[in-house]
């Protein structure tokens, strides 16, 4: 009885129906010390969003080859800026289940490869637009032309037609049944972009329908964006400016959050975690989701076309010493699929690839290769990435294999190295479903496919499989498609999947949040401008 009182004392505390003295007297009079009433007041009030203020973004990601261009977007920055400024016709919720977003709701037929969206009414673009159909056919046509460049193009090539029925439905027929198809359509490069006469006219156009107004941009480097007042959200977007600005240096990024200058910082790593701990202002924020930290091997390119040299190298890493040397504990040995125990349909059952120097050296001497191997590498694609590069070289010694570090820029290392040079470090943030991961980075026609795995017996049954399992219904049947798959992609793809790496944040104690904190991607599932305020 006394608990749903002060609930609703504490909700109408929130909500500035009554002040904080009256709580507190409310409080104590049901019962409550002095301390605690006050502990419990503060509390209330510093989960109760308040508008106001700027937030600055400290983040590690951004390029100077950046664009505004969703379906471009490659990095943890234009990620973040995207969600700022424009939406998706669904997304992942704070508490990691899908939510419609634009859309007001949806529903399949014809076995899911039918699924009609119906669209939020009077919703506007930041130049007074209203959205409509015709916006949402637009983009999804911008990113599966055959000319598209876009990164969701793999995503998307399974849709036949869409069409509208009014302003307000969109209609979309597939291929083939696809009970994930909701998932797919919140991928962060399908922002829904203004059109013109059917067409995207401008797709590096800083328009969207978001929380924020895009300022000024400068890419790689800061973009500035301003509250929009007509957002759509309500009790969404609270800050008046956000300002996100690349340090793509470890130890800047670390002092500008120490300092005071920035507000929040992603990637912290995880060796100086214990030290921005003890800082007073600060709080470290921890989420565990799908973030894994690879190295790919694009098996067009010699000497990683040859099945033994490839294997040479899965047995020739360290993975759990990764684990306890790179993240220093935060996070779990990878087994070479994109897929953990946090997804379904994971196979329990695929041989575990660690450290075997006498299988590496066998597999090696097979292939026949001899000389130094090189490995592209840059604390650009995640923390420690350099030392990772190096305890992976210390550990191929021992199995007789020589490889060589080519340490290159950070800046321009997502567009002039990750899938161009022959292997490379990389990081993914994970997807919610299989098919979403591999349609992003391995199947045949998505753009991502960094280890350019494609063709030959393995991978056309592969990607087969994905295809069958996206429209299978029957459960059982769905799960031994996913678990051959993982045993094609573990055995004879080129992704070394090292480690799983939780997403390690570092904010201002000013900073406030809602108790659920989504992990899809760091930043609170990249939107953290839109969720978060000042307390």
């Amino acid at each position: 009885m006394r608990d749903e009182y002060l609930k609703k004392q504490a909700r109408w505390l929130s909500e500035g129906q009554i002040g904080r003295r009256q709580f507190i007297t409310s409080a104590i009079a049901a019962g409550l010390a002095v301390p605690t009433a006050l502990t419990l007041a503060t509390d209330v009030l510093a989960a109760t969003p308040k508008s106001g203020g700027k937030l600055r973004f400290g983040s590690s990601y951004g390029s100077t080859t950046d664009a505004l261009d969703p379906g471009t977007s490659e990095n943890g920055m234009s990620q973040s800026i995207n969600y700022a400024r424009g939406n998706h016709l669904t997304e992942v919720g704070k508490d990691g289940k899908l939510i419609p977003e634009l859309a007001a709701g949806y529903e399949p037929s014809n076995g899911a490869k039918t699924w009609v969206f119906d669209l939020r009414k009077g919703v506007e673009f930041h130049d007074g637009k209203t959205m409509t159909a015709d916006d949402v056919i637009a983009t999804f046509n911008y990113h599966r032309d055959e000319n598209s460049k876009s990164a969701a193009k793999g995503l998307l090539s399974a849709i036949k037609e869409i069409k509208k029925d009014g302003d307000n439905r969109v209609i979309f027929e597939l291929e083939g049944g696809n009970a994930d198809f909701p998932y797919i359509v919140s991928d962060y490069h399908i922002m829904i972009m203004p059109s013109v006469d059917g067409k995207i006219e401008d797709p590096n156009s800083p328009i969207g329908t978001g929380g924020y107004i895009v300022e000024s941009y400068e890419a790689g480097v800061r973009t500035l964006m301003k509250r929009n007042p007509n957002f759509f959200k309500e009790g969404h977007a609270h800050f008046d400016e956000v300002e996100f600005i690349t340090l793509a240096d470890t130890t800047a990024r670390q002092n500008a959050i120490m300092n005071g200058d920035v507000d929040f910082i992603d990637n912290v790593d995880p060796k100086t975690v214990s030290l921005l701990g003890r800082v007073p202002i600060l709080e470290i924020l921890q989420t565990t989701g799908t973030q894994h930290y690879t190295f790919p091997m694009r098996v067009n390119a010699a000497p990683f076309d040859n099945y033994d040299l490839r294997m040479a190298l899965k047995y020739a890493i360290k993975r759990q010493e990764l684990v306890d040397k790179i993240l220093l504990g935060h996070g779990e040995a990878g087994n070479d699929v994109p897929v953990n125990a946090s997804m379904p349909f994971f196979n329990t059952e695929l041989p575990v690839h660690e450290f075997d120097a006498e299988k590496a050296a066998e597999h090696y001497k097979k292939s026949g290769h001899s000389g130094a191997i090189q490995l592209s590498v840059s604390d650009a694609a995640f923390p420690g990435a350099v030392d990772a590069a190096q305890l992976i070289a210390a550990s191929a010694k021992e199995a007789g294999i020589e490889i060589e570090l080519v340490r290159e820029p950070s800046d321009g290392y997502w567009s002039n190295v990750w899938n161009k040079k022959p292997w490379s470090a990389c990081y993914w943030s994970g997807r919610p479903t299989q098919d979403w991961m591999y349609a992003s980075a391995y199947t045949a026609d998505t753009e991502w496919n960094d280890t350019a795995w494609k063709t030959g017996e393995s991978a056309d049954k592969f990607n087969d499989l994905v295809v069958m399992a996206r429209s299978e219904t029957d459960e059982d049947k769905r799960k031994e498609q996913y678990w051959e798959a993982q045993r094609l992609l573990q055995d004879d793809g080129g992704a070394i999947v090292g480690m799983w790496a939780n997403f390690i944040h570092a904010h201002s104690k000013t900073l406030a949040h809602d108790e659920h904190v989504a992990a899809n991607w760091q930043a609170d599932g990249g939107k953290l401008a839109e969720r978060w305020w000042f307390s």
